[in-house]
């Protein structure tokens, strides 16, 4: 089954973080990127740009209307994700529990639905 880890943290905490320490960061994601490969559970991952700029579209009255930034307003933000496949949820679970980001913020790990996929 795969599974996708969103991985939250603190956006503007993160920006704050010198750079040398943001390095040693990045190498300890690079390092459980390869963990998830030696094990055969790696399928994709990715940083996502920070929230300041993201735009939404919302239903507003029928009319859809585009606002900067994020749809919710949280202390906490979806800054990347992992992509896995693995036997079950409580595998997955596990592969975020050894996530080193699961040390600045929480991880969801939520399944995909093989059964829906737009055509």
């Amino acid at each position: 089954m795969k599974f996708m880890l969103m991985l939250y943290a603190d956006e503007k905490a993160g920006a704050e973080i010198p750079e040398d320490q943001m390095a040693a960061a990045l190498e300890t994601l690079g390092a459980y990127r390869k963990a998830l490969e030696k094990a055969g559970a790696f399928v994709a991952t990715s940083a996502l740009a920070p929230t300041w700029d993201a735009k939404t579209v919302l239903n507003e009255g029928g009319e859809l209307k585009v606002h900067d930034g994020p749809y919710a307003d949280t202390r906490e933000q979806l800054g990347g994700y992992f992509i896995i496949e693995v036997p079950d949820l409580d595998a997955a679970v596990e592969w975020a529990r050894k996530c080193p980001a699961a040390r600045w913020g929480p991880i969801e790990v939520r399944p995909y639905h093989p059964e829906w996929s737009p055509s």
